[in-house]
């Protein structure tokens, strides 16, 4: 029976897959909840898109339970600085409740200015029931029947009072919930399909004096009915005002079964764009395959004719092109030890981003799992580690090369070591904010235990193997002296077409990656790995076309020196994404903090440089295969 379920759920995915969409598995099993049952809202970070740095719930003087209980998280929750604990809000399954005082809290200077900090950051407070993150239902304004979820709640709002100019602060202390459950035709037990939440700031006033649960409010009583239906009196937060904290729980039933309760989480309202993008995409695609075509089957196949037909060594003189460079064409490049070191790395990255896709499209990485991406993808580039040594000592033997241990320590080292630079001055700068943000000791100690015990180590075994294989031999031979490389014409200048090959393969992914800046900074779900995963395939091959293109328009012009070119052609979309990435930060975001400004550009410039990385890989193996195709098909005497 398990079988024939999972592979139904195959065949879903599957089938999910080529209409654009991702499918996911749920992740965790699901719990029933009889009546009556306890239900524990948990709280995480404090989150805002006009900062990016996370905090901790209780870095502000919110209601505490009796003892502050840390859930466990993994690996990708920690580095997405995700803070889970327990609160104070306790629910009973289908009982609701109405007007229940959390606590009572009398502000000070410090702890007033701590809220309006947040308030005027506009952060926002996240919970979660059931492994389901809280949302705040919104009515869309161009769409009366459309409703879109905000993840959170903000801590409160700014405002001002009728007649004033000051800007005040209020604090939304009422929590109106509602727990949605999908119940059982054949008994009584019930599972949660959604949690939402509708934020009041209301001033709570009551008779007397305040002693605790003996209190009854007058704002919002349940004998009487009672209850908060707007925030006409805000509560106002100032030093020595008083806050009553409060909240009602209501249940509804729902038709959406626990499978299903992500996909109001999950549903994308922008599916036309991302059909323009793949179209967009394809378009480049077609576009750049017709001239591959062209340069394959008619003028590549004309030349090799007639170099094949030649019978004099005079008439061989007095050809032209692309095989005149034949003695010059596998000469090593200049700094070819670093050329194979970029392109191990480079492949380490490939496999790694395949194998995450495929897992992702299958449904195995799922949105309930928070950090599971993250945790797949580190320990995917770990383990990768084995094909970038591969690689890189493969083409390094080719080169000539003797020291295949030197290039395996630059290979393990180089690309990590540098991010890792960079990534701890950034995790500095989140630290001196102290953000929850900041990934702690213990969290960094398993990151340099990742690297140097397993990482390094597979990066020598494959280095190793790779070595120990016979070295691959060039289709033709190398002259000892190199020929002169004539005067190139201006639109053959190596930065111009380096910079020019970039721009088709950005083409190809901008509009997606858009959605997926939108994703990561402004804290949406992203999980249309469908199209992705065909977005993903579309920038393979437009690297490859694009790299074949010029570097056969290259060596028309006898110049043969196009290992580094190849790399760059396409690697220089890089600094497209980076560049695009600027105009992101200014045009969609609201950042004003500087070290929030800083970790952005610092985190798009180590995305840019993997994006180098990758891109630069496939357009060198791309001409690598192309020249070593043209050159083994012609007689060369």
């Amino acid at each position: 029976m398990m079988s024939v379920r999972r592979h139904l759920w195959i065949f879903v995915s599957l089938i999910l897959f080529v209409h654009g969409h991702s499918f996911y598995l749920p992740g965790v099993a699901p719990q029933d909840f009889q009546k009556g049952d306890l239900l524990k809202v948990k709280v995480n970070k404090l989150t805002s898109i006009k900062t990016q740095l996370p905090y901790s719930y209780y870095s502000v003087p919110h209601c505490q339970p009796g003892k502050i209980v840390d859930s466990a998280e993994n690996l990708g929750e920690v580095l997405r600085g995700d803070r889970i604990e327990n609160s104070p809000y306790v629910f009973k399954m289908r009982e609701p409740q109405m007007c229940n005082v959390v606590c009572r809290i009398v502000l000070n200077a410090k702890t007033a200015k701590a809220f309006k900090e947040k308030i005027r950051d506009e952060y926002r407070v996240n919970m979660i029931l059931d492994n389901l993150p809280l949302v705040v239902p919104i009515q869309r304004v161009d769409q009366e029947s459309s409703i879109v979820y905000q993840h959170g709640f903000h801590v409160g709002l700014k405002g001002q009072y009728a007649g004033s100019k000051d800007e005040k602060y209020f604090i939304h202390n009422h929590l109106s919930f509602t727990v949605k459950f999908h119940k059982d035709p054949e008994t009584e037990s019930a599972r949660i399909v959604g949690f939402e939440v509708k934020p009041f700031s209301i001033k709570h006033e009551y008779e007397g004096v305040w002693t605790s649960d003996k209190t009854r409010l007058t704002t919002c009583d349940p004998h009487a009915k009672r209850t908060v239906t707007n925030s006409e009196s805000p509560q106002e937060v100032e030093d020595k005002r008083e806050i009553l904290f409060t909240y009602d729980v209501d249940f509804k039933e729902s038709e959406v079964k626990w499978a299903y309760r992500w996909d109001t989480y999950l549903l994308m309202a922008d599916d036309q764009i991302h059909w323009f993008s793949i179209v967009n995409s394809l378009m480049i695609v077609l576009f750049l395959s017709g001239m591959v075509a062209m340069i394959m089957l008619r003028t590549l196949y004309r030349d090799i004719s007639k170099y094949n037909q030649l019978e004099t060594q005079e008439e061989a003189q007095e050809e032209t092109g692309w095989k005149l460079v034949h003695g010059d064409v596998f000469r090593p490049p200049t700094n070819s030890d670093l050329l194979c070191v970029y392109v191990g790395t480079g492949v380490q990255f490939l496999g790694m981003l395949l194998v995450t896709m495929m897992f992702a499209i299958l449904g195995f990485l799922s949105p309930s799992n928070r950090g599971g991406l993250m945790t797949a993808m580190l320990l995917l580039w770990v383990f990768m580690g084995l094909f970038a040594g591969y690689s890189s000592s493969r083409l390094y033997k080719m080169f000539k090369g003797t020291e295949w241990k030197k290039i395996s320590l630059r290979t393990a080292f180089m690309f990590p070591g540098s991010v890792f630079a960079l990534f701890f001055v950034l995790n500095s700068l989140i630290w001196g904010e102290k953000s929850s943000g900041a990934v702690p000791f213990g969290t960094m100690f398993a990151l340099v235990v990742l690297w140097f015990g397993i990482s390094v180590p597979l990066v020598f075994v494959g280095g190793y193997i790779g070595f120990r294989k016979p070295a691959l031999e060039d289709p033709v031979k190398t002259n000892k002296i190199p020929r002169q490389i004539p005067e190139q014409p201006w639109y053959m200048n190596p930065i111009f077409s380096i910079l020019i090959g970039g721009i088709l393969p950005f083409g190809a992914v901008f509009i997606e990656l858009f959605f997926i800046l939108t994703s990561i900074w402004l804290q949406q779900f992203y999980y249309i790995f469908g199209f992705l995963f065909l977005v993903f395939i579309i920038l393979i091959v437009t690297c490859a076309e694009i790299t074949i293109v010029l570097c056969y328009f290259q060596l028309c012009s006898e110049d043969y020196l196009w290992w580094w070119r190849s790399y760059l052609t396409s690697g220089s979309s890089a600094l497209y994404l980076f560049l695009y990435a600027g105009f992101y930060f200014f045009t969609k975001l609201e950042i004003t903090k500087p070290v929030s400004g800083v970790l952005y550009f610092g985190y798009m410039l180590i995305v840019s440089y993997a994006f180098f990385v990758l891109t630069g890989t496939i357009g060198f193996y791309a001409c690598f295969w192309f020249t070593r195709l043209i050159y083994s098909s012609v007689k060369i005497d």
